[in-house]
């Protein structure tokens, strides 16, 4: 599969720096660093200040994360996060990502979010609007 393919399976994209002290002993970005470069592709997708999909009084934690490591990550560089929808809960979801250095894809994550209330700090319904935009933005089956 072509970059051009892989980037047009993800509706949401970020580009990040790779920074020098990203870097372990051998020389290759550390692992602890593609949970980071994840977090600002989910960031990026769900608290999009132009168009979030996160609503007042809410916010998406972490249930879980699957995170496979395909290929190493060199600095210095860049590294593109795409990010998208794999299935939409009652309260929850779940997004893929992938992270791509160079055209190669050097990490692939399951994350399962959760949808929490702010005042409550439990988990909280999504609306019928937040369910149906995260199902726009769901992987082709």
């Amino acid at each position: 599969m072509s970059e051009t393919d892989v980037k047009s399976e993800y509706p949401s994209w970020v580009v990040e720096k790779l920074r020098y002290n990203d870097t372990d002993r051998q020389g290759h970005v550390n692992n602890a660093v593609f949970a980071t470069m994840l977090e600002a592709g989910r960031v990026s997708f769900l608290y999009n200040p132009d168009n979030p999909i996160v609503e007042p009084g809410g916010s998406f934690v972490i249930a879980r994360l699957e995170l496979d490591f395909k290929a190493e990550m060199n600095w210095p560089g860049i590294v593109d996060v795409g990010t998208r929808v794999k299935k939409v809960g009652s309260s929850s979801c779940v997004l893929e990502q992938i992270i791509v250095q160079n055209g190669v894809v050097c990490g692939h994550a399951v994350t399962i979010m959760v949808q929490m209330d702010d005042e409550t700090r439990k988990s909280k319904p999504l609306s019928d609007t937040m369910k149906a935009r995260l199902e726009a933005l769901k992987q082709p089956e």
